[in-house]
This record gives structure tokens, C-alpha cells and sequence, in this order.
């Protein structure tokens, strides 16, 4: 048996990136023409031709819904090109975080995935998650949701020496997150509002260049497993509940084995073991550039990808024919 780092070195961690290269190159085509389904389509269909190229025994653990609610990449579902003889890989997935920034040709779109060892990363139902985060450097546990707003941010400004005025959250900007950001006004905090991308929100809290100290507030739960994989690799904290709006999305959590629907998650519980995060830009952002047409007939992209193993962070730029 190999040990459980050999698994993903199997899968070689660049190939990953080709990966989300082929889903930001097809989305890349509609940024700004108003159509979200179309954009997310075209990235779903290349990301799914990409994996076929691997050879990995992929299973969907984190996607686009559950069969019956998408045609492909949908939770469940075998990706790669050696089904039950490659190494198996569970695959969390957004072809396009950022569906309706990407058909506003708005920043921060970007094409994501993360790959563990199997049974490494949670099979979270497709439901809202409440979310908590900071960068590396802090004491473990300067971070909890059950305690309040104002409780997090003093703790966080204490452990950085800083008041917490001097504090800067980053919060999707949703009519459900009114209270919130009340709550962060009255303590004077920075706050930066982004219109979508919560992956991309949280990992800034890891680049000092963002200022960003603190990610809140709820979005997908998929996307949460997401960041945490990221997160897993260059350092940091985060704290993930998942919400549950009736009883439909309550049996979706039991049809994924999750019992406790009031269990906070750490970091380690939504990503664990050795794992890999890879991101390529749609559209330009804090993060990464976007997919550029150049006249000379080159696309290029610019990549991240990460590895929790081993902490290395690698930054790629790459040129493709368009043909």
C-alpha cells in the first residue's frame, strides 16, 4: 500500500491545473454577455473533458448538485481516465465561482478545485454554510461562532495589536447580511464588500497585500470546503456551520451522513490529509489575473496551486494557441 502522501503524487499536482485552465478559457468566451447559465455551462463541460485526461479514479464529492439537478459533474459522479485502476481521489469543484460577476465581466471570477486523498474532504449538501476565517498567524482558536461579531474582531485585533477599528472584514454584499454589517459599523470596522466569489473572500485573508483580516458571513457550503482546502495549504483559520432553511435541505444532510446540524466545523474537518487546491482566474481579481485574448493569437492564463503536504504555493503563467 503507498503511503497516504503518494496518493496525490500520482496525480501530478500541475495536471491539476490544466484542469482549471480549460474551465477559465471556456468561460472566459461569455464574460460580459449577460448570460450566467451559458458561462457556467461552458466551463462544467470543459472542466469534465479535462479530468478525462488524468489518470485518477476521481469521484465528485463537492459539485455542481446532485444528479438530478445537474447533466454533468454533479455530486457522486466518476471523473478521470482510469476508473478502478487509478489511485482515488475525491474532487471538490466550482467550474465557475462567480457566475454572475463573470456575465457582468465583473473581478474576481475564477475556476476552482480542490483534490484529496479519499474520504478526506466533507460531502456537504448543497445548503448555505455560515463562515468564519482568518490568515496564518494567529493562536489557534481566535476565532469561534458562537461567540458574537464584536467578540471575534476584539480577539482578532488583540492577537495583531491593533483596535479593533483598525479590524477589516471582508462580507458578500446580500440583502442577509444587513445585520452583520450593522453589527461591524458600530464597532468601526473596515469593510469589504464583494458582489460574489466567497472563495476567493476568504483565501485574501492569507495575502497581507489585501489588507483583509477577517472573512464572514454565510454562503454556499460547497464553497466553504473549498476555501477551507485552500486554506489547509497556505495556513490560516476557519469555522464553518452549515444553515438549514426547511426540511428539504435537512435531508439532504442525512443523505450525506451528517447528523449533527449544529456542529461548527474546523479547518481539519472539511479538508483533511494531504490535499490540493487549484484556482485559475475568469476574470481579473485581488487574487489572480483573468483569462486574456492576446492579438497575436495566444491566450493567456494565470494559475494558483497549492499543496497542503508539503506547503508550497505555486504561481503559473501560461500562454495556449487559441486553436
Amino acid at each position: 500500500m503507498p503511503k497516504p502522501s503518494d496518493i496525490l503524487d500520482r496525480v501530478l499536482v500541475l495536471e491539476m491545473v490544466r484542469v482549471t485552465e480549460a474551465a477559465a478559457m471556456a468561460a472566459a468566451k461569455l464574460i460580459g454577455r449577460g448570460d450566467e447559465k451559458a458561462a457556467d455551462a461552458a466551463a462544467v463541460e470543459a472542466m469534465r473533458r479535462a479530468f478525462d485526461t488524468l489518470q485518477m479514479d476521481g469521484t465528485v464529492v463537492i459539485g455542481e448538485g446532485e444528479r438530478d439537478e445537474a447533466p454533468m459533474l454533479f455530486i457522486g459522479e466518476k471523473v478521470g481516465g482510469a476508473p478502478g485502476t487509478g489511485p482515488k481521489i475525491d474532487i471538490a469543484l466550482d467550474p465557475l465561482e462567480g457566475t454572475t460577476i463573470t456575465a457582468k465581466a465583473g473581478p474576481n471570477a475564477l475556476a476552482v478545485l480542490a483534490a484529496a486523498e479519499e474520504g478526506c474532504l466533507l460531502n456537504a449538501p448543497d445548503v448555505y454554510m455560515d463562515k468564519l476565517a482568518v490568515g496564518p498567524g494567529y493562536p489557534d482558536g481566535v476565532i469561534d461562532l458562537d461567540k458574537s461579531v464584536r467578540e471575534n474582531v476584539e480577539a482578532v485585533a488583540k492577537a495583531k495589536g491593533v483596535a479593533p477599528d483598525e479590524i477589516i472584514v471582508c462580507v458578500l454584499d446580500r440583502p442577509r447580511h444587513e445585520t452583520l454589517i450593522a453589527e461591524l459599523r458600530a464597532i468601526g470596522c473596515g469593510i469589504q464588500l464583494i458582489p460574489d466569489g466567497d472563495v476567493a473572500g476568504v483565501i485574501a485573508t492569507t495575502d497581507e497585500d489585501t489588507t483583509i483580516d477577517m472573512y464572514m458571513g454565510s454562503g454556499g457550503a460547497p464553497e466553504g470546503v473549498l476555501a477551507a482546502a485552500a486554506l489547509r495549504c497556505v495556513g490560516g483559520q476557519f469555522k464553518g456551520r452549515l444553515l438549514f432553511r426547511n426540511d428539504d435541505e435537512r435531508g439532504r444532510a442525512a443523505k450525506w451522513g451528517i447528523t449533527d446540524l449544529n456542529k461548527q466545523y474546523d479547518l481539519k474537518e472539511l479538508a483533511k490529509g494531504d490535499c490540493i487546491f487549484a484556482a485559475t482566474g475568469v476574470t481579473d481579481g485581488s487574487l489572480l489575473e483573468g483569462v486574456k485574448s492576446l492579438r497575436r493569437g495566444v491566450i493567456t492564463t494565470e494559475s494558483v496551486v497549492m499543496r497542503a503536504s508539503s506547503g508550497t504555493v505555486r504561481w503559473v503563467k501560461s500562454e495556449h494557441q487559441k486553436d
